[in-house]
């Protein structure tokens, strides 16, 4: 079977970073990917905080990186993996298929969106319960929606949705919101977007298909209800790392234990992007994990 130098596991920007820092260094690359290149960054509508890029959709991101890999001599197989192993010095991704054997593994997994952890939310996801404004927020024109969280994606849900819906709710738990400022000014300029802080989803309403939205006031602990065609969550991300736990170290929130150098527990398997144990999570971050873990996993590969 063929032996890659670099297998790395996720297609996002930090994945699709190190494809490109391995390949040009005449490196054997793999790049593993269940589902599409990209990673959450192709939901984003719009891209201004990457350096030397002034404004760019998130979906046209994604590509550009995908055709450079490709172009320095990247592979790409789009099967899930579902372990590691270690074989005789060689790293080896099982598959649902042949596994693919590597060198070295770069795990550049990102992170999934995580629910509300609501009673029927996932029976109703898909049938007025989304994680995706960008995906979704075409079948919600001139409705009225919700949006649930505080940081940069719940911001921009709120932009995307206000140019398509009615009447847009923004929900935060908190009174001050973690997105950045000039997004945050963006919203509260929208006459159809209602800003409601310290205030959290408690219920969803609704048989067949979403029709409200029961929320509580967080000061007086008062609940009322919100009759609205789509939710949209963006409370944040979950790791999913435990297919690995058997070989690298996790944190206690399900993170790969890894430092600014992107070295894991296990030599040979290096962490990039969201994935890893680490405070700042944004696009340009995740590149600069991608050139550190490919560059890491070279001078691994040097001496070995």
């Amino acid at each position: 079977m063929q032996i890659w130098d670099i297998a790395i596991v996720g297609g996002g920007t930090a994945g699709m970073t190190a494809a490109i820092y391995g390949a040009r260094a005449g490196k054997k690359v793999v790049v593993m990917e269940e589902l599409i290149c990209g990673g959450q960054i192709v939901n984003a509508s719009e891209v201004e905080n990457y350096p030397g890029i002034k404004s760019i959709s998130g979906a046209e991101f994604a590509a550009s990186l995908y055709e450079q890999a490709a172009a320095a001599g990247a592979s790409f197989d789009f099967r899930s993996v579902s372990g590691i192993e270690e074989q005789d010095g060689v790293k080896k991704l099982l598959t649902d298929g042949e596994p693919v054997l590597a060198r070295t593994v770069i795990l550049a997994t990102g992170a999934r969106n995580r629910p509300l952890g609501l009673e029927r939310e996932e029976a109703l996801t898909g049938k007025g319960v989304s994680y995706c404004a960008t995906c979704d927020g075409a079948f919600y024109r001139g409705k009225v929606t919700a949006v649930q969280g505080g940081g940069n994606t719940a911001l921009d849900d709120a932009l995307v949705l206000s140019g398509l819906c009615q009447q847009v709710y923004l929900i935060h738990r908190r009174d001050e919101f973690r997105g950045e400022r000039s997004q945050l000014t963006q919203v509260e300029a929208r006459p159809n977007i209602t800003i409601l802080r310290s205030h959290t989803v408690s219920a969803l309403l609704g048989e067949e298909r979403l029709s409200g939205i029961r929320i509580r006031d967080l000061k007086d602990d008062t609940e009322r209800e919100l009759p609205v065609d789509g939710l949209f969550v963006a409370i944040g991300q979950m790791p999913q790392n435990e297919r690995f736990h058997n070989l690298i170290e996790l944190d206690r929130s399900g993170y790969i234990v890894a430092g600014e150098d992107c070295k894991t527990s296990c030599a040979g398997v290096f962490a990039a992007g969201d994935c890893r144990t680490k405070t700042v999570r944004q696009l340009s971050t995740a590149a600069g994990d991608g050139a550190v873990a490919a560059l890491a996993a070279l001078d691994f590969l040097s001496r070995s």
